[in-house]
């Protein structure tokens, strides 16, 4: 018998035929018919991703802002409520657990959507992080005149991680034609805001068949797109009318081949591959990310001590001719055939028609322009350092 985890959605796929695999320890379907076809329906019209298997926590309570302040990298109590922001739970060492997006919910609830594979990870971290009351710089230094050590100590009551993972279903629709698919869907009703007048990163509420229904433009696959949450029970009469409204309009069911192609063209990290406990945010290019003037968040000792972080191998984009593309753990080279750095992911881009790929190499090789080569079975393939993305939708 399989120990893998399976969504609600399960048969689903099987009755269509999927072909599974294991991801972060669920069976997840990694295509349909073909990854090809997949990836180019996303791109021409639209995409359906069963992706249950990502973890939601809720945050609650008046300490919830300033907790999520301290627990992860981003300023999340500016936040306004409606909006998303996508984040970084780090280590104390500075390096990433997990890349999350956040979304506040109301004044003291906001929701923390993570990978997979991470959600033991960040469950534990969240437990541990709620219970410290880090004390600030000035306390440290020792209570200024007309100061009390209250006033000093960020501590935070009233503040209440909950794992939701398991009550909840996530299908994503991505691609031009998402908005109007989601719009004509039988059974969704009362989203406000409209889906046309919701902006990128945040999110609605409103009700499929009678029930509550969360639906964000947000997504993986640099495309525009929704995702929307519902109860287990809701998720398969979900799929069947988004499948309905959208069949006609172009729409396909895709797997995680699919989407992993589609993010790679966007230039988006997965972690286990650009993002991992030993890459720290700036390596990554998601230095931008961190708040560096919060007060206190885990990693921020580390990140600021850190004065041998411009030495550090970074993150950069490589295209190549022909139809010969690099892998992850594939070695990228100089003229002289040293190697000098590692592909992170790699593809044939199907919608650009030549390999792509990231790769982490020194900072002195990271400028656009550089040439450098790929080591593809033991055959030097030249390849050209590139602005991210690869991709970038026009409309």
């Amino acid at each position: 018998m399989s120990d893998l985890r399976t969504t609600a959605l399960h048969d689903r796929h099987a009755a269509l035929g999927a072909s599974f695999t294991d991801f972060g320890g669920w069976d997840m379907p990694v295509r349909y018919s073909s990854d090809l076809a997949e990836h180019h329906a996303v791109r021409g019209a639209a995409g359906l991703f069963d992706i249950s298997h990502m973890a939601e926590f809720l945050v609650t309570g008046s300490g919830a802002a300033p907790f999520l302040d301290y627990a992860l990298a981003g300023r999340i109590s500016t936040m306004k409520v409606g909006k998303a922001k996508y984040s970084l739970m780090l280590t104390d060492a500075g390096g990433v657990l997990d890349d999350v997006i956040v979304y506040r919910l109301d004044d003291d609830r906001f929701l923390v959507i993570s990978n997979a594979g991470n959600r033991d990870a960040v469950a534990a971290a969240f437990a541990e992080r709620v219970q410290r009351a880090p004390v600030s710089a000035a306390f440290a230094a020792g209570p200024s005149e007309g100061t009390t050590i209250f006033a000093q100590v960020m501590g935070f009551a009233g503040a209440t991680v909950e794992d939701i993972s398991d009550a909840y279903s996530l299908i994503a629709v991505q691609g031009p034609r998402a908005r109007e698919i989601v719009e004509v869907t039988t059974g969704i009703e009362g989203v406000t805001p409209t889906l046309a007048d919701l902006g990128y990163y945040a999110w609605s509420g409103g009700t499929f068949q009678g029930e509550p229904l969360f639906v964000a433009r947000t997504g993986y696959t640099g495309e525009d797109g929704f995702e929307l949450l519902m109860a287990n029970a809701l998720a398969p009469s979900l799929w069947d009318a988004l499948l309905a409204a959208g069949t006609p309009l172009g729409l396909v069911q895709a797997g995680l081949a699919a989407r992993d192609t589609l993010r790679l063209e966007a230039g988006m990290p997965l972690h286990g591959h650009e993002l991992s406990a030993d890459i720290r945010p700036a390596q990554a290019g998601l230095g931008r990310v961190v708040a560096l003037d919060k007060d206190d968040f885990v990693g921020k000792q580390a990140l600021t001590a850190a004065s041998a972080v411009a030495d550090l191998p970074v993150l950069v984009g490589l295209t190549a001719d022909g139809r010969r593309a690099g892998r992850a753990g594939y070695a990228v080279t100089d003229a002289e055939g040293t190697a000098v750095g590692e592909i992170t992911s790699g593809a044939l881009s199907p919608t650009l028609g030549h390999p792509i790929a990231l790769a982490f190499v020194p900072p002195e090789l990271s400028a656009p322009g550089t040439e450098l080569f790929l080591d593809v079975r033991g055959t030097r393939i030249p390849a050209t350092v590139t602005a991210l993305p690869f991709y970038r939708r026009t409309a």
